[in-house]
């Protein structure tokens, strides 16, 4: 601010300086020898005024550089922090694409506008202030200026607020436009198998055309105004000097007094005129930081959860301590309120659903009752068709939604009542679709338990039976993996996925169709290995090949929300319902 002031106050004061030379210029005419020292010394001030000026725009320049990329690093901090405490459910709702954007579009419009625009605002609105100076020179050409003012701020108003409009619109149509361009660039296998590829371009022309659309209207209002503030200008400079050379034959005003506010009247009309330049992009700058701060303003995930997972000890006696040392086992430490004492229950991996009920949308229930418990060690597989809710009940034991009525246990304890963080250390999911992120091998199985060491990644990876194909790589554990390790199969991508649920060791473990993208041969090599994953674990096991849950302690069949048939492999078989024709259909197909 300082260097803003200093710069701008510099350019109004040595204008000033301006009346004096020309002045002194015109008394020197016809003097043989006439007294040039103070000409000189005026000259040398004026000079000195805009070197000051030149060195304090530097200044404010070079920290304005700081300062906007700063904010811009505080801002990009902010967005990622927050985004990593959204709940599911935002994510769910919104594409990937349309994220992005907030971190490239968006952004880039507030760098613009931080670095250049507001400086430059506020630079001429000094400028603008300072020379109203002018009215110690004349008060009649004053009152022309102010007239002119407020014809310029009109304009600016009318044309300035319709463009704010269309410039809001663009940044929306930008997001959309990304959003599809991810979605179609990570889908384009699907696209190409399906010969999609005319109907994509004709969806993709639609949304580009509406962005051209946005941008056209944005950018014709914003484009208009610059050259009709500059015609005014003109106009004011020539209204300026007529009215001045009238003031100069009436003897009202000198020469040097009309040349410095005909400086004056530039220098007043070139801030009004960047004002209304730089509106284009503060403009397109709030559009961006409003998409911004939508993010950063949605409401966080919520956990008023009190029961933590601490290190635990077995006594003799068959109750549990609190240890700081790892020892194998775990407790839920119980606070309760109502007296200040504390309870430990060993975790165990008992869950318990009773009376469910959940819908993601107001009005379309797709949870209708469910109640199922699970004991420790136990194997609980959930068939049905698609839709049917088998996925929806692993999102809630996880507590990526809460569960609106009826109750979830965890070792006899509301989940409501446990801290996510803790509540989800103890659970290990391994998903239908896999992700790995950018690192070796070994990291990407370290994912699962960050303190993990070397040798208990290795003994993971030999449980899911990774070890062979990963000790065939490059590099072996050490490989490179990029592109959600696009250099992998989509069963190797899997297996991993396996030994990061493996190294995590969890008590409770929730395979949503883990082994859908293994071939059968795979399959077989990795079934020892998943039982001994399994072992002295709670398992969820979701599937649409029965083969493969024909070994659960208990079958689930799903259907529109409800448990229409349960028991074991043998039992359901012999009852002849929905699981014997599942069954059997699959049997057929295979």
């Amino acid at each position: 601010v300082l260097g803003l002031l200093i710069s701008s106050g510099c350019a109004v004061a040595g204008n000033y300086f301006l009346k004096p030379l020309i002045n002194d210029a015109a008394a020197f005419l016809g003097q043989e020898n006439p007294d040039l020292s103070n000409f000189i010394f005026n000259l040398f001030l004026m000079a000195c005024i805009f070197l000051l000026g030149t060195l304090a725009s530097v200044l404010y320049q070079r920290l304005m550089l700081n300062i906007s990329t700063g904010v811009l690093r505080q801002v990009r901090i902010d967005l990622f922090t927050h985004m990593q405490d959204l709940p599911m459910r935002y994510y769910d709702t919104h594409t990937h694409g349309e994220l992005m954007s907030r971190y490239t579009t968006d952004t880039d419009t507030l760098r613009e506008m931080i670095s250049n625009a507001v400086p430059q605002f506020i630079s001429s609105g000094i400028q603008i202030i300072g020379v109203f100076m002018m009215i110690v020179l004349s008060w009649q050409l004053t009152l022309l200026v102010v007239a002119m003012l407020v014809i310029m701020m009109l304009v600016v108003k009318k044309i300035g607020g319709k463009s704010a409009h269309y410039f809001i619109a663009q940044q929306t149509k930008i997001g959309e436009v990304n959003g599809f361009v991810e979605e179609h660039i990570e889908g384009q296998k699907v696209v190409k198998v399906f010969n999609h590829e005319n109907a994509t371009k004709e969806e993709f022309d639609r949304k580009n055309e509406e962005l051209f659309e946005a941008q056209k209207q944005a950018n014709t209002f914003a484009n208009i105004l610059m050259p009709v503030m500059g015609n005014l200008s003109n106009i004011h400079y020539a209204l300026t000097a007529g009215l001045g050379v009238i003031l100069i034959i009436q003897g009202a005003l000198d020469v040097g007094t009309v040349v410095s506010f005909l400086q004056y009247t530039r220098s007043f009309s070139q801030p009004i005129t960047q004002i209304s330049q730089q509106m284009n992009s503060i403009l397109a700058a709030l559009a961006g930081a409003e998409r911004i701060f939508s993010l950063i303003d949605e409401p966080a995930e919520t956990d008023d959860g009190y029961v933590t997972l601490v290190n635990a000890r077995l006594l003799p006696d068959g109750s549990v301590k609190e240890c700081p040392e790892h020892t194998g086992h775990w407790a839920w430490r119980h606070p309760h309120s109502a007296d200040g004492s504390v309870t430990y229950t060993l975790q165990q991996g008992d869950v318990q659903l009773e009376d469910v009920y959940f819908e993601y949308e107001p009005g379309k229930p797709v949870l209708n009752g469910i109640s199922l418990y699970a004991k420790p060690g136990q194997k609980i597989a959930l068939v049905g068709s698609t839709g049917a809710g088998k996925t929806t009940i692993t999102n809630l034991l996880t507590r990526f939604y809460d569960v609106p009525d009826g109750k979830i246990r965890f070792d006899g304890i509301n989940i409501s009542k446990i801290r996510k963080n803790d509540l989800r250390g103890s659970i290990a999911m391994v998903l239908q679709d896999t992700h790995l992120f950018t690192g070796t091998v070994m990291e990407n199985i370290r994912y699962g338990r960050l303190d993990a060491t070397d040798e208990d990644c290795i003994r993971a990876a030999h449980v899911a039976n990774a070890d062979f194909f990963i000790s065939h790589l490059p590099d072996g554990y050490q490989t490179v993996l990029t592109a959600d390790g696009a250099n992998l199969s989509q069963g190797q991508r899997q297996l991993l996925s396996i030994a990061r649920a493996a190294v995590a060791d969890p008590p409770v473990l929730i395979l949503d169709e883990a082994t859908s993208s293994i071939d059968t041969r795979t399959e077989r090599l990795i079934e020892k290995g998943m039982d001994q994953l399994m072992e002295g674990r709670t398992v969820f096991v979701i599937a649409h090949r029965l083969s493969t849950v024909r070994n659960a302690d208990a079958i689930m069949v799903m259907e529109h929300g409800r448990i229409i048939e349960r028991g074991n492999h043998d039992e359901l078989i012999a009852a002849k319902g929905r699981y014997y024709q599942l069954y059997t259909g699959a049997f057929e197909l295979d």
